[in-house]
């Protein structure tokens, strides 16, 4: 054993191991994976020794730090989990203008960090969620239509390549790499280790915005998303939103916003006053800190769940039948589903003042994300919660284009196309050119051309069937359980 884990730094963790069951676990629990070893890196040299260690082994990468990817693909099934959790460093350089964040740091230990500055971020919503991976698949998050998506700010970053060795990209050097990180980063080039932002203007106070609306109506639900998509043609840049109207045992059919708006009380009420007149608005709007703002919203996520979900790019607004029709989608749960939704992320802003060309994020243009998603507890009802998405699936696509690579949905059709538009070439000669093995790749990862493995060392080579370790699939899974 110790001679199969010779090369491996940092904390390693086996399936023999107690701590492994919770270990493997994602924050989707309707997933259930079964890695053949978690190493949790404290360093870039055990990042990188964690790469070549792959390699010769022939074991398949996985990359993670919140660990939150909807389809699970920061976790595999006898692959070894390269997570960063444990590399948490931040440093503020107020002569460069720069925040310093290494590869694991999650939203709510940057928001702490920074508001300990004087600064805001603009992170994602849910605490627990890595800024690595938020960041490199775009990052919408409350502050976007005001400072910019998450990868928008981002100034720099460290990767360990296929080789294992540690490549820099900015804006002059790796740009290629850079760009793409910006957008299509997520596991597909390389493990991220670090990552330089660019400062926001200090921040001393906003204003936090939430409107709930208890047992509505499908004919409400209805004028909510009229309103929505009204409101968001105009809608004050200072402000970022997210919307839902969902179903749900407790609240009924029912909607809610919530958001962040950079200036005071009064100016909020009268960005969002639109959704205050409309019937049944009970709300909270509080002239708040930023983390206070941040960490009040981020406490409404659990610690795990277990989901499906679909997201997609509306770029146009709907007419009153394919309204309609977007709310029925809802109006019946599932069969032991014990919520469903439509969430609304709010665009436009600073988001659509940035070239199309001028990242890997595509969707620049869209007005907002729809994210179509159904619950449930007990596993017997997986499967019919999965085919409830699948059948509602079809519609969504035909109002909407394009999907968010944060949010995956694994039965996409192309899903390179859905993810990154006209950008899927290009994105492709880069992964040739820093990936050309396709060491790192998952499920829907983007690959270079062919889909090959090589090994670092091929006269080294060792077949990992015939390992310490045995991880004959069916027998794995047994063994992990246990």
């Amino acid at each position: 054993m110790d001679d199969f884990l010779c090369g491996l730094t940092g904390r390693v963790v086996l399936p023999i191991d107690p701590t492994y069951q919770e270990a493997r676990q994602s924050y989707n629990r309707a997933i259930q994976q079964y890695p053949l070893i978690l190493v949790y890196c404290r360093n870039k040299k055990d990042v990188s020794n964690a790469v070549k260690w792959s390699r010769r082994h022939s074991v398949p990468i996985r990359i993670r730090n919140g660990g939150h990817n909807y389809e699970g693909y920061s976790n595999g099934d006898c692959t070894l989990i390269i997570d960063l959790s444990e590399m948490t460093c931040m440093d503020l350089n107020k002569s460069t203008n720069q925040i310093y964040l290494e590869g694991g740091v999650t939203n709510i230990q940057v928001y702490e960090f920074m508001a300990s500055k004087g600064y805001p971020f603009p992170g994602g919503t849910c605490p627990t969620v890595g800024v690595g991976g938020y960041a490199l698949g775009g990052g919408w998050g409350l502050s976007c239509r005001y400072l910019g998506l998450g990868c928008d700010s981002l100034e720099e970053i460290e990767l360990v390549n296929y080789k294992g060795i540690i490549k820099k990209a900015n804006r002059k050097s790796n740009s290629d790499l850079f760009w793409a990180c910006r957008g299509a980063g997520g596991g597909n080039f390389g493990v991220i280790v670090s990552m330089k932002f660019r400062l926001p203007p200090r921040v001393r106070k906003v204003t936090l915005i939430e409107i709930d609306y208890l047992n509505v109506s499908t004919e409400e639900q209805e004028v909510f998303l009229q309103t929505w998509q009204e409101w968001l043609k105009d809608a004050d840049s200072k402000i970022t939103l997210i919307s839902r109207i969902y179903n749900s045992p407790e609240d009924g059919l029912a909607m809610l916003v919530r958001g962040i708006f950079y200036g005071d009380p009064c100016e909020a009420k009268q960005s969002v006053r639109d959704f205050l007149i409309l019937d049944k608005a009970v709300y909270n709007i509080e002239y708040l800190t930023f983390l206070e703002a941040v960490t009040i919203i981020g406490s409404t996520y659990p610690t795990e769940e277990k989901f499906q979900s679909v997201s997609r790019f509306v770029l146009r607004s709907f007419d009153s039948n394919e309204i309609s029709e977007v709310v029925n989608l809802i109006k019946k749960r599932s069969k032991g589903s014990v919520f469903c939704g439509l969430s609304m992320y709010a665009l436009g802003g600073k988001v659509s003042e940035v070239d199309i060309d001028n990242t890997a994020f595509f969707y620049r243009k869209a007005r907002f994300i729809i994210w179509l998603e159904t619950i449930w507890e007990d596993n017997d009802f997986a499967e019919v919660n999965i085919e409830w998405i699948k059948n509602r699936f079809p519609y969504l696509e035909s109002v909407t284009e394009g999907s968010y690579v944060n949010f995956p949905y694994k039965y996409l059709p192309d899903y390179l196309d859905e993810y990154y538009g006209n950008h899927v070439e290009l994105l492709r000669k880069i992964k040739k050119e820093y990936d050309p093995f396709n060491i790192f790749s998952f499920p829907q990862g983007i690959k270079a051309t062919g889909d090959c493995y090589l090994p670092l060392l091929q006269n080294k080579r060792k077949d990992v069937s015939k390992s310490k370790i045995n991880i004959n699939h069916r027998r794995f899974r047994y063994v992990a359980k246990r």
